[in-house]
């Protein structure tokens, strides 16, 4: 599994939230689990205020938006199948996960 990976949702929100896309460096791939940043269907969301917290993108013909609010840490093996990756978006991803995490007063 390598970072950006893109993976389908086998959780319970897996309507809602048909995908993850797996943000954690390769330095943890020995580990069981993956930190993971839901992919939120688009249509379901309504209008996005800060597209760069929160990144459009098409998988598999589905609009969806990373949601860093929600990010979690599963085993790895409940990751489902991988469908594609987002390594080209990577920055993006990156700073929006920055941007959830920055120290803004």
């Amino acid at each position: 599994m390598a970072q950006f990976d893109i993976h389908r949702n086998t959780g319970q929100q897996r309507d809602s939230i048909p995908f993850v896309v797996t943000v954690q460096s390769s330095l943890y791939d020995d580990y069981r689990r993956r930190v993971v940043v839901p992919l939120a269907r688009k249509a379901l969301l309504g209008s996005i205020t800060d597209p760069g917290f929160n990144p459009t993108f098409s998988v598999d013909g589905i609009e969806v938006v990373l949601h860093p609010l929600e990010i979690v840490s599963i085993p790895a093996s409940q990751l489902g199948a991988r469908v594609g990756s987002l390594r080209e978006a990577g920055d993006q991803i990156i700073h929006a996960i920055d941007q959830l995490l920055s120290r803004v007063a």
